[in-house]
């Protein structure tokens, strides 16, 4: 068990041992240590690096490699929904999150987020939907306490450069199991739409795809707002924030509506997911 420093808190951490994944810097990924009752305000994502404000829409575009190598024009549609679910003991906010290729819906989910006390962001699961030419493909999700999937650490309070990488969360029975590193901090960097100063840089990786690595720069204040690759990525991603949207009461109302649906879709269709409790 080792411990670190997270928001003036002492909280522990639990080492996995697992294979060697060829990290940039060759430590092996944790878990930090879950406790359910250290979330009495879970719902309020104040993070600085990672707020979750209901209403808020993110959008990032730019490009990337397809399966036969091929460029495609991409775009993540972010938005925090008015919304909360009930995850184990912890209540979490529903994100709504959609993925565009050459102006295609590829991919659309449901995600859910928690902040503990001290005021990192945890990542309790995801129900995401996959489609080609406008039909549906299928839905691998993963919910912490289901299937031994876990919550895992997804933004720190309190960010700093160090050797030690964090899962974001654990869902072995779909192989989901990325992980992620700071490597940089205090960082100036100009997006389309504004530019940011004390911008933190992770490195996320997984298992499954060794020595390939996405590079994430989150601004304060605002969120994700830039990514890029390193390593084996065959994907090769590179996005930037190119839309920043506050919706008004109507908006919200219709993106609450629309990640309502994608959850009756899921009950409909998932053992997996008819073991939660709805979302509200």
């Amino acid at each position: 068990m080792k411990r670190i420093q997270i928001g003036g808190a002492m909280v522990a951490l639990l080492v996995v041992m697992l294979p060697h994944v060829g990290h940039s810097q060759g430590a092996d990924p944790i878990f930090a240590d879950f406790n359910p009752s250290n979330f009495t305000n879970s719902t309020t994502v104040n993070n600085k690096l990672f707020p979750l404000k209901p209403g808020t829409m993110l959008a990032n575009e730019g490009k990337a490699k397809d399966a036969e190598g091929d460029e495609e024009t991409l775009r993540i549609e972010f938005t925090t929904t008015g919304l909360t679910k009930m995850i184990g003991d912890v209540n979490t906010v529903v994100v709504m999150i959609d993925d565009f290729a050459d102006g295609e819906l590829v991919e659309t989910e449901i995600a859910f987020f928690a902040q503990d006390n001290d005021g990192n962001v945890w990542f309790f699961g995801e129900y995401p939907e996959e489609y080609e030419d406008g039909n549906f493909l299928g839905a691998k999700p993963w919910i912490h306490g289901l299937q031994e999937a876990k919550a895992g650490l997804f933004m720190k309070a309190s960010p700093a450069v160090e050797e030690t990488s964090y899962y974001q969360g654990w869902g072995p029975a779909v192989d989901w199991n990325d992980f992620w590193k700071v490597v940089e901090t205090g960082k100036e960097d100009c997006v389309p739409v504004a530019c940011y100063k004390d911008v933190v840089v992770l490195e996320e990786g997984n298992l499954t795809e060794k020595g390939a690595f996405q590079i994430k720069s989150y601004a304060p204040g605002v969120g994700d707002i830039r990514t890029g690759w390193k390593g084996e990525d065959a994907n090769q991603e590179e996005l930037q924030l190119v839309e920043l949207v506050n919706l008004d009461a109507d908006g919200l109302a219709k993106v609450n509506a629309k990640a309502l649906e994608l959850e009756k879709h899921a009950y409909e269709i998932s053992d997996v997911y008819k073991q939660t409790q709805p979302a509200k």
